[in-house]
């Protein structure tokens, strides 16, 4: 049948591409298509029909999805993004693409898949994600793709696939996750596919050892018939005994696990406020345990354990919660009282579980308003002079280690300065009784009552008002004869004197010198 000159027109008006004002510049648009590869883009370009159902965007340089970028896009079917540098998805980021059918993100940047990313594409069939540096796969990731059929994550970096992963996948039929990093699955994470058909595990690192009991025993009991042949050939990475042995040429007795061990020590600690700590746990086993640190709450609070962060994988405590394997520890800033209490280390592993307790005791002394000292009588301290710390007391305690320390040298600077003092006094004195000579005239004093040597200074307190000098005489040299003595009128009998020792001048002259 021949077509008239209108018909053939319009025929190749519609095979043409279409370069009217609606298509944006440098792509192409084709009826319900537009191809905008390979053009460098870094954004979703502008001015793409509303009634686009296929847009191709790969081969590009886009690193974000804008917000609203494909609002008006509601009439999409398939999406197109791969070979680009997307490096995350925002929650409800195709929200507005209820029709879409697939969805292409295979080798761009994703480390991670935030929870939501998929939310409203409820009818989406295909879910390409291969080729990203996807490291683990949580909770509910794909919650919101009940009609999906095909999930591709093969060559990614996936080391773990939590139990809830998979949740809300009833209808898949192909997962791929070939080319990983995955040493262990467990049979929670697969249970939600209950139409599943093709399954793809191999090459990846797998720990061959209790929690792959299931697997092996899973494949051979009916579990083959979502494998290929090639697909069996799950080969052990570790433990090294078994390195490069299919898991089904295992025996179920060689797929061991040994329960962990956790080690803390100090078990007790008491901290002050405002300072920093941090708790080691150890642990031990096989797998190596996953470690986490917990507050243990008052049974008087009711509340839910609060978790504590770790470092190295180790952050701090404050109501999160975070876990490492092998060691873990507990970081704590900033001490107040609410820090103090019972804290829990507890490793874990396909073995088993341990768990070691930990008390913080928080040393609130610091936090008591300190008692004003009293002050000292007037005598005791030189006026404008504050009273300073005793050694060993609260208030010195209080004072940091360099405050500490500047007070202890000025106090033994103190004390040497009054030594040296006493010392050039002694040596003045000593000079000035060498330069004296022998006594002159003057009243002459020998006494047996006598404590011991006297010094300069008291034989200078002991001077008359006329100025007479007192010396101590050679007792081995008798100088007086024997006779009466005459006690001075002020003083008692001397203790140990002699009775026939004294003085030959009038008592009103006479000196007795105590020392």
């Amino acid at each position: 049948m021949a077509l008239g000159a209108p018909a053939l027109l319009l025929l190749l008006l519609l095979l043409l591409p279409l370069r009217a004002a609606g298509c944006p510049g440098a792509c192409r648009c084709y009826s319900a298509t537009v191809e905008c590869g390979a053009l460098r883009l870094r954004v979703v370009p502008l001015g793409i029909p509303p009634g686009t159902q296929t847009l191709f965007l790969q081969d590009n340089n886009i690193a974000r999805l804008e917000p609203g970028a494909l609002a008006p896009l509601a009439a999409l079917h398939r999406l197109y993004l791969h070979n680009n540098s997307l490096r995350a998805l925002e929650a409800g980021a195709f929200r507005a693409q209820p029709r879409l059918l697939e969805l292409a993100l295979t080798s761009n940047r994703l480390r991670s898949l935030r929870s939501g990313a998929f939310a409203g594409l409820a009818q989406l069939r295909v879910l390409y994600l291969a080729g990203n540096q996807l490291a683990r796969l949580l909770d509910f990731t794909f919650l919101h793709l009940p009609r999906l059929q095909e999930l591709h994550l093969q060559e990614n970096s996936i080391e773990l696939l939590e139990d809830q992963a998979l949740a809300g996948l009833s209808s898949l039929a192909l997962l791929d996750l070939s080319r990983n990093q995955l040493g262990t699955i467990s049979r929670e994470a697969l249970q939600p596919l209950a139409s599943l058909q093709v399954l793809r595990l191999t090459e990846n690192p797998w720990r061959c050892d209790c929690a792959l009991h299931w697997l092996g025993a899973w494949i051979k009991e009916g579990g083959q018939r979502l494998l290929t042949s090639r697909d069996r050939k799950i080969m052990c990475a570790e433990p090294p005994r078994l390195a490069l042995q299919s898991l089904l040429d295992v025996s179920h007795s060689s797929l061991i696990c040994i329960p962990p061990s956790v080690h803390v020590q100090p078990l007790e600690l008491t901290a002050n406020l405002g300072e920093d700590l941090r708790v080691a746990c150890q642990a031990s086993g096989y797998p190596q345990p996953l470690v986490t640190w917990r507050k243990v709450p008052q049974p008087r609070e009711g509340r839910p354990r609060a978790q504590a962060q770790l470092e190295g994988g180790a952050l701090g405590l404050g109501g999160h919660s975070a876990s490492d394997t092998g060691s873990g520890m507990l970081f704590l800033s900033n001490i107040t009282l609410a820090h103090a209490g019972k804290y829990e280390c507890e490793a874990s592993n396909a073995g088993g579980a341990a768990r070691v307790p930990f008390r913080l005791l928080v040393n609130a002394s610091l936090q008591q308003p300190q008692q004003p000292a009293q002050p000292p009588p007037p005598a005791a301290r030189p006026a404008g002079r504050e009273p300073r710390p005793e050694v060993g007391s609260m208030a010195f305690r209080a004072l940091g280690l360099a405050t500490q320390t500047a007070i202890a040298a000025a106090i033994a600077l103190l004390a040497l300065t009054a030594l040296l003092l006493v010392a050039m006094i002694c040596r003045r004195r000593r000079r000035r009784k060498k330069a004296r000579g022998p006594p002159g005239e003057g009243a002459l004093f020998v006494n047996d009552y006598s404590d011991g040597p006297c010094t300069f200074a008291q034989l200078e307190e002991l001077r008359d008002e006329r100025g007479h000098e007192m010396f101590v005489i050679n007792r081995s040299k008798p100088l007086f004869a024997e006779g009466p003595a005459e006690a001075p009128a002020d003083c008692g009998p001397a203790e140990g004197a002699g009775p026939g020792l004294g003085l030959r001048v009038p008592p009103p002259v006479a000196y007795e010198i105590h020392c």
